[in-house]
């Protein structure tokens, strides 16, 4: 039996989803990890949006449509999926099966490690924002 998947692409701004950044990688990442283990891509769902946010249009589609053909959610790498523990251990909890390609093997502990450094990372991530803006402003810098 072949391998059903569909596909979750997902970029944070909108300047990254204008010019194709990350999403092209994406991309390439999963087509690669398709070439070498095979597959049939049942659908395919893409957006820009933050990974605080897990009420993602897109991603509820795709999780819908894992349901209705039993495939595997495929994403590129973890933090595509989001970077909030509570909604990934929620999404593992609820029979969705999903496989990050940048790890492929990963079982459910060091999924769970994964989101909790991802939740992390978001976290250092608005502080430096901050802490950037905060100096911005200090030199005058319009915001």
């Amino acid at each position: 039996m072949v391998d059903r998947f569909v596909c979750y692409f997902r970029v944070s701004t909108d300047k990254q989803g204008i010019k194709g950044l990350g999403i092209e990688a994406q991309r390439e990442a999963i087509r690669n990890y398709l070439a070498l283990n095979g597959g049939e891509v049942v659908g395919s769902f893409e957006e820009v949006e933050t990974g605080k946010k897990n009420d993602r249009p897109e991603l509820l589609q795709a999780i819908e449509k894992c349901r209705r053909t039993k495939a595997t959610l495929l994403i590129a790498k973890l933090d595509r999926l989001g970077r909030n523990l509570h909604f990934i251990s929620g999404l593992m909890e609820s029979g969705i099966e999903f496989k990050a390609v940048d790890n492929p093997h990963a079982n459910k502990f060091m999924v769970h490690m994964l989101a909790a450094f991802a939740e992390h990372e978001r976290e250092l991530i608005a502080e430096r924002t901050k802490n950037a803006l905060r100096a911005a402003k200090e030199r005058g810098v319009k915001l």
